[in-house]
């Protein structure tokens, strides 16, 4: 099959499986994140059929959505891309990249490695970061009935991963425990470029946040 063919044909998939997904994990969370790993990708002698099918499959069954099964997203991915008969290498490295691709509380150690996963990962975490980042956060938290913030509730910094999964905290609190913390864990030259200008609007956000909240002009 020809590569743009497959792309399109996985676009459309990915569009029909995540028509009714919460806003922050839909299809253009998928969208930013495809633009942003070829971005990246165009600075680096990667793969980009393997960079773009990740990309667009990262999330195609995010275990959030699915009681916490961290193994539907690979397989529903490696599912359709056999049926596309795509070849067996290609489809084993972008099941491995879905698999090692989460933040987990900053827990979790890849058992995989590759330009690739690195490219895509600084992808889907810049799209945590920053004014998108803000919005997602803040959707996701009424999404789940989440408290914006409540100074009453201390920040938990060190969390394993089944807390992390399970937890429960104001929004504001998620800064700290994740988006805060990705600036820091960028892979790429391009990757951390860009974390940077988008961990400093954060900074601005919640410095004018705390502001607000005590009526300080």
């Amino acid at each position: 099959m020809n590569n743009q063919n497959l792309i399109n044909r996985t676009v459309q998939y990915v569009k029909d499986t995540l028509e009714d997904a919460e806003g922050g994990h839909d299809w253009w969370h998928i969208y930013r994140v495809w633009k942003m790993a070829r971005t990246i990708a165009t600075s680096e002698n990667a793969d980009m059929l393997v960079v773009e099918l990740a990309a667009l499959l990262h999330d195609i069954a995010d275990s959030k959505f699915h009681n916490g099964d961290e193994t539907i997203g690979p397989k529903t991915a490696q599912s359709f891309l056999e049926k596309e008969n795509v070849n067996t290498a290609t489809i084993d490295h972008v099941v491995n990249i879905i698999k090692n691709i989460s933040f987990k509380g900053g827990t979790m150690e890849r058992s995989f490695n590759s330009l690739e996963l690195n490219i895509v990962q600084d992808a889907d975490r810049l799209d945590a970061i920053g004014a998108i980042g803000i919005a997602r956060a803040f959707n996701y938290g009424g999404f789940k009935n989440l408290k914006i913030y409540d100074p009453n509730i201390q920040l938990v910094l060190q969390r394993t991963r089944e807390d992390y999964k399970n937890n429960t905290d104001p929004t504001i609190n998620h800064f700290y425990e994740k988006l805060f913390l990705l600036k820091d864990l960028m892979n790429t030259e391009t990757g951390k470029h860009i974390a940077q200008k988008r961990h400093e609007f954060m900074e601005l956000y919640i410095d004018t946040f705390y502001k607000e909240w005590e009526g300080i002009l």
